[in-house]
């Protein structure tokens, strides 16, 4: 799952932060997307559909 707060084009270096999670940073060394791996088998729904629910205030 990439969660991105930037643009993804200004992406210049990935750094792993911790089990399976990577901070994408841009040339700013600021965090503009995060990526978490293995989300599927983390919350034990491999291949189904993962319901997310996206709140903007």
């Amino acid at each position: 799952m990439d969660i991105w707060f930037g643009d993804p084009k200004d992406e210049h270096i990935c750094e792993e932060a911790g089990e399976g999670i990577i901070l994408k940073k841009n040339k700013a060394d600021m965090v503009i997307g995060i990526e978490k791996l293995y989300v599927s088998k983390t919350v034990g729904m491999t291949g189904k559909p993962i319901p997310i629910e996206l709140v903007f205030a």
